[in-house]
């Protein structure tokens, strides 16, 4: 059975008693920046120089400082850049400043997972992750809740390790919604699996799929684009609160026949083989590997991905739709963007 934490196992004490540092301030380092400080933490942004982020986090209210001088102060310095810029980021700006008692945490175990980052052994290492997107964190902590999240501790100089970590994630909200015991490397393997074979690349492939079939067979493009993409949130909702069941329970008996009739005909014993590759890519390090070896290269195969993507027709048909439902409030991504 799974450890899980709640706001009464934390104390609120502790983290108030911290100077927190925040390196990073794009999703997640607002979020976790703002809640800190509505708890009444002592919190700095860390930001490199020129950052565009700095004049959003000093209109919310924060101080920023550039990164090394968040590390020299903070008693918790918790990264919340990107994976591939974040070791050249620890080793020059936050590095030289940790002293023993001192607590290095991360939103994400990527770098103490493939080993791109290794904490001297007299600091304590941890995690604190919300699964959620960190918009929705600050959300819905606005709203007197939270989402969940993921905590870990990797190493535990002080002893205290457990008790600091637990009371950071009081502090961003996540023991109100539960904070789920974890390691370091399950959480970086199931998130990035996650990612890839379901939240994002199997749902994107998914969708595209569906909508490619429709138009070809010769049905109308904003047809396939409501029944493949803009319907899907319906469905997630449901599953989002009650799960499978509910979503089954709430849907057409007809709706619920064809899940059960055509489900595994879609996912066959084929994908659940890429699924397995998928994994076992990651795992080993396979995957941590070519995402490194490409931004090395200046992201060559990403950057025209991504532009290819954003051209795909299910993009312009789902643009010219939602901008006729402005209480969507839609957003429109440019291409190269």
């Amino acid at each position: 059975m799974a450890t899980i934490f709640y706001d009464k196992d934390a104390n609120p004490e502790i983290i108030k008693s911290k100077k927190v540092a925040i390196i990073g301030y794009g999703s997640q380092g607002h979020a976790h920046s703002l809640n800190l400080r509505d708890n009444g933490v002592d919190v700095v942004v860390g930001l490199h120089e020129g950052s565009k982020s700095k004049a959003k986090a000093e209109a919310q209210g924060l101080r920023v400082w550039s990164v090394a001088d968040a590390a020299e102060w903070a008693d918790v310095i918790m990264i919340l850049a990107p994976d591939v810029p974040t070791p050249q980021i620890y080793h020059d700006h936050v590095e030289p400043h940790l002293k023993p008692g001192k607590m290095l945490m991360f939103g994400h175990g990527f770098n103490i997972r493939f080993g791109t980052i290794v904490p001297p052994d007299f600091v304590d290492v941890a995690l604190c992750a919300p699964k959620s997107p960190g918009h929705r964190v600050r959300e819905t902590f606005q709203e007197g809740g939270c989402t969940p999240g993921l905590v870990a501790v990797h190493q535990d100089a002080t002893g205290q390790a457990w008790d600091v970590t637990l009371s950071y994630a009081w502090g961003i909200g996540v023991t109100r919604a539960g904070a789920l015991k974890t390691t370091f490397s399950e959480e970086t393997e199931t998130d990035l699996f996650g990612e890839q074979a379901v939240l994002c690349g199997g749902v994107s492939a998914l969708v595209k799929a569906g909508f490619e079939t429709l138009v070809k067979a010769g049905y109308q493009p904003e047809v396939a684009y409501f029944e493949c993409m803009h319907e899907l949130k319906l469905i997630v909702d449901l599953f989002y609160r009650g799960g499978l069941s509910y979503m089954r329970y709430s849907v057409s008996d007809t709706a619920e026949h064809g899940d059960y009739w055509a489900g595994p005909k879609v996912i066959t014993e084929e994908t659940m083989g890429a699924m397995s590759k998928i994994l076992s890519d990651i795992q080993d390090g396979t995957y941590a590997n070519a995402w490194i070896e490409e931004n090395k290269q200046g992201r060559p195969w990403f950057n025209k991905v991504r532009r290819e993507e954003q051209e795909h027709p299910i993009e312009k048909v789902g643009a010219e739709l939602r901008s006729m439902m402005p209480f969507l409030h839609p957003v429109t991504i440019k291409p190269g963007e």
